[in-house]
């Protein structure tokens, strides 16, 4: 390796010159170059594009992997310049978990099949977010990342070089002030005696020598005017190219909302077909369905006393469909009054004592003596049936 004597004095002396300079900016015993307006104000919105893309990438990573430990080892395989070994997500996991469970509780018991739907929905969801934190990874956080250790890290770079030339050019101008100064001083007050020509010429001669070193510092000002030029210049173009990437963050925004609508639509549909399953799947198994414990209480008139007469329907297991359907429309509305709801999912009827709803709908609501609480009768014109109240919401 070589080892430059010549040159590694140089740069202590420039690096010892500029903390000087910037020593005596920050005391206030120095003048300092300021930038224009315009420049300070693309260095302030690319300050502020710095910190929040920061923020929103850390804060997105957080979103997309809560766990630590599994991030810090992302980190270092992508560092290491290695692919990541895959790991099932806690959706996959717990699917997996419930198919294994309903293998040693017997797939057709009730509580081992209705662990097989969840369980397979359950990996369905894991699934659909492994798809989403793909495409997240993809179209957003490398993005975000390559402008954070990409074009952030030039754009700092040319801002520091900025200013050492900045440094560099204030402290040529004090050298010159300081100079002018001195020639001034050695013109204007000569130092020597009509009795003592040697102080007279001795005097010219410091006159002169300070004149050269103003020449000097003048030309020592130029070159680093010119250079403090040429890289404000350079800077200012990277700090404009600010506005391209607000552009191009805005349309990975727009991707990452879209992959996070498409996930959640997917949950959406995947949890509402296993809720049809479950509801068919619990009129299969109970010993006596919610059905038709609450279609027993439909001949009676909720607005008379009670009556110790039985329904017939009580004493049948299993009542005839069409008979619920009668039942269904002979329920009033009780004394107490009805009231409005706004249907805030679509919802479709499991049979025909229910009612099909559609997500923002308006509808009459009431309950029934003996109905289950989950449930309401529902009203839509001379439509009537049953409607789920985690389907609602109840407006005063």
């Amino acid at each position: 390796m070589d080892f430059n004597v010549k040159k590694l004095a140089s740069d202590a002396g420039v690096f010892f010159t500029r903390a000087v300079q910037f020593t005596q900016e920050n005391l206030g015993q120095a003048e300092r170059t300021e930038l224009d307006a315009h420049f300070e104000n693309l260095l302030a919105r690319a300050d502020c594009t710095k910190n929040w893309t920061e923020k929103i990438f850390k804060q997105t990573e957080y979103l997309l992997q809560p766990n630590p430990s599994a991030r810090i080892e992302e980190f270092l395989y992508e560092k290491l310049d290695r692919k990541a070994p895959s790991r099932p997500t806690n959706g996959e996991l717990l699917g997996h978990y419930m198919l294994e469970a309903a293998k040693d509780f017997g797939p057709g018991t009730p509580y081992g099949s209705t662990l097989i739907k969840v369980g397979e929905c359950q990996q369905r969801l894991g699934g659909a977010e492994r798809e989403f934190l793909h495409t997240s990874a993809i179209s957003f956080l490398t993005p975000l990342r390559n402008f954070l250790e990409g074009d952030w890290r030039t754009i700092s770079k040319e801002r520091r070089l900025l200013e050492n030339r900045r440094l560099d050019l204030d402290a040529c101008k004090a050298r010159l002030k300081k100079a002018k100064a001195a020639e001034a001083k050695a013109a204007a007050v000569p130092d020597f005696q009509e009795t003592r020509p040697r102080n007279y010429v001795l005097s010219a001669s410091a006159s002169a020598l300070w004149s050269e070193e103003v020449d000097k510092a003048e030309h020592e000002l130029r070159v680093a005017q010119t250079e403090f030029d040429r890289q404000a210049e350079v800077t200012r173009l990277l700090l404009e190219g600010i506005s391209s990437t607000h552009v191009n963050h805005l349309r990975c925004l727009h991707e990452f909302v879209e992959a996070q609508t498409a996930y959640y639509n997917q949950c959406h549909r995947v949890m509402m077909e296993l809720h049809k399953e479950l509801g068919r799947h619990d009129a299969t198994f109970p010993p006596v369905p919610v059905l038709h414990r609450f279609s027993s209480n439909f001949g009676r008139n909720p607005t008379t006393s009670g009556s110790a007469e039985p329904d017939a329907t009580a004493e049948s297991p299993v009542a005839p469909l069409e008979t619920d359907v009668l039942q269904i429309e002979e329920v009033q509305p009780p004394a107490s009054g009805t009231r409005k709801a706004k249907v805030l999912y679509d919802y479709d009827a499991a049979d025909t004592s229910e009612m099909s709803l559609l997500a923002d709908e308006l509808i009459t609501v009431y309950t029934v003596p003996g109905m289950d609480s989950d449930w309401l009768v529902g009203e839509r014109g001379n439509q009537k049936g049953k409607v789920p109240v985690t389907y609602l919401e109840l407006l005063s």
